[in-house]
């Protein structure tokens, strides 16, 4: 089975069925989003939706009513295709551990989600996420997704590999393989045993290639859709790999494990 790790959800839907078609790709993990870069038309409504990116990226809080929506959009997308999509579900960092368990709870467990994220908390903060490790690790060690690209910090994904040897149970996943920082990265997920990468939007494929040599047990493809593409996600992969165990294990194998597929 063949799984996309990190996707968000499309407007219109169908569109994301037809890249992952097209793809050969089985399923997704689907998270929920406020920015729609794919509903852009041109250069100036491309940045309107970036700016609501840079919003998210940055960990500035937004208010429930916008929590609710990107909830309610992720559902219903699951819901219309639970033969494509596994989602997870994202909760606000900005609020007391109590109330990040309870939405833990109630808006990620509650609604048949199978995972948490992505969490985008602000810059050298990523200390936030402890609650949600948590709450977690007392739901049977679900498993949970941050942010790794820019605005993320090296010192962002040190805190992140420490917090995930506090939670041992709960598999840890540093998206878009640590951005400007894969190489802290790789070296952290070394030292880390639930600590897992996800391949997308690398910037050069070597730090896919070096991922994969370096932790091949715990390597993840995805795309980023749609800010990337899950036919080239896929391509990227397998042109650093051999067909066999390790490249069935990094499409789609070692995350099919973790969520009991």
């Amino acid at each position: 089975m063949i799984i996309d790790a990190h996707s968000h959800v499309h407007d219109p839907v169908h569109s994301h069925i037809a890249l992952l078609d097209e793809a050969g790709v089985d399923r997704a993990v689907l998270l929920g989003t406020r920015p729609h870069p794919e509903r852009a038309t041109d250069l100036a409504s491309f940045r309107d939706e970036m700016s609501v990116l840079d919003e998210t990226v940055s960990g500035r809080p937004s208010g429930p009513e916008s929590y609710q929506a990107v909830w309610q959009e992720l559902e219903s997308a699951c819901a219309a295709h639970p033969d494509r999509f596994i989602g997870f579900g994202k909760v606000r960092l900005d609020q007391s551990a109590e109330r990040i368990a309870a939405d833990v709870e109630r808006e990620v467990v509650g609604r048949g989600f199978r995972g948490v994220g992505e969490l985008t908390p602000p810059p050298d903060g990523a200390g936030q996420v402890e609650p949600v490790l948590r709450a977690a690790a007392d739901h049977g060690g679900m498993p949970v997704v941050v942010h790794g690209f820019a605005p993320t910090t090296a010192g962002d994904l040190a805190t992140l590999a420490g917090l995930a040897r506090r939670y041992p149970t709960v598999p840890l996943v540093i998206s878009q393989l640590g951005g400007l920082n894969w190489m802290t990265a790789i070296e952290l997920a070394r030292e880390t045993p639930n600590l897992f990468l996800e391949l997308s939007t690398a910037n050069v494929i070597l730090a896919v290639r070096l991922a994969i040599n370096e932790v091949p047990d715990r390597t993840l493809f995805g795309s980023d859709a749609p800010y990337g593409d899950p036919f080239l996600a896929r391509a990227t992969v397998e042109r650093v790999t051999k067909p066999g165990v390790l490249r069935d294990r990094v499409l789609g194998g070692t995350l099919a494990e973790l969520l009991g597929l």
